[in-house]
């Protein structure tokens, strides 16, 4: 079943996707994502030693800041930050650098739904900017559900309002693994049938949400597709460092 959208696009249809990486002079990697007109800026300084708080002699530590468009962050921001930092501790290799502390500004530009997913892949193209040992990239995608069951990707803003469910997203991207073939596992799954995070928000059934999974799934075939085009090493000597 297919659904008119305010934009003409189909309900698998993604938005344009924009991407521009070291972009901010004194971070150590940056990264601008946009999906239409929904953008966000991420900075990555470090890794830093880390402080007593976060210290951990055997793994690196990561921490995000979130940073509204206007106005003082929130619950939902909070919430925000935890889901980025959990996906990005997932793809990061932590034990090569223990006991230091790598932070992760996400700037929003502009909201016009699909916010969450769009900081994720601009968080992942920040950390390969800053050649940030990854063992994989991963990116984000948002799937709704409207009223007549058909699911629609990279819902607008108004979308969103208008829909009963989402889903956010997250999938590991293969193609810039840095591990062995045969090593290829996320939480003991295959990597091609993984899922590294996913958040849903108002109420659908299981096939609902596997429908979900596997519109999404299809979707970052494209994005990862995008991702490889936008973040080619800077030099040979990168190829390792871009995960």
């Amino acid at each position: 079943m297919e659904i008119d959208r305010v934009d003409g696009r189909t309900a698998n249809q993604l938005r344009p996707l924009a991407c521009s990486r070291n972009i901010l002079n004194r971070a150590h990697g940056s990264a601008s994502w946009s999906q239409g007109d929904t953008k966000v800026l991420a900075a990555v300084y470090g890794p830093k030693v880390g402080t007593k708080k976060n210290e951990n002699p055997e793994k690196a530590c990561i921490e995000v800041i979130w940073k509204p468009k206007t106005g003082q962050i929130g619950k939902p921001e909070k919430e925000y930050e935890m889901i980025v930092k959990r996906t990005l501790q997932s793809i990061c290799v932590l034990t090569i650098n223990p006991n230091t502390t790598t932070s992760v500004i996400v700037q929003v530009v502009n909201d016009d739904g699909s916010l969450l997913p769009c900081a994720i892949n601009a968080a992942c193209a920040a950390l390969v900017d800053a050649g940030i040992p990854l063992k994989h990239l991963a990116v984000a995608i948002c799937c709704c559900l409207a009223d007549s069951g058909c699911v629609l990707l990279d819902p607008t803003k108004l979308e969103e309002q208008k829909t009963k469910a989402f889903a956010y997203l997250v999938f590991p991207n293969l193609t810039l693994s840095i591990l062995p073939e045969g090593s290829l596992k996320v939480e003991g799954e295959p990597v091609e049938q993984a899922i590294i995070t996913s958040v849903t928000q108002g109420a659908m059934s299981v096939d609902d949400y596997l429908h979900c999974l596997e519109r999404g799934r299809a979707a970052s075939a494209k994005m990862s597709a995008f991702l490889r085009r936008s973040l080619p090493p800077q030099n040979p000597s990168d190829s390792s460092r871009a995960g």
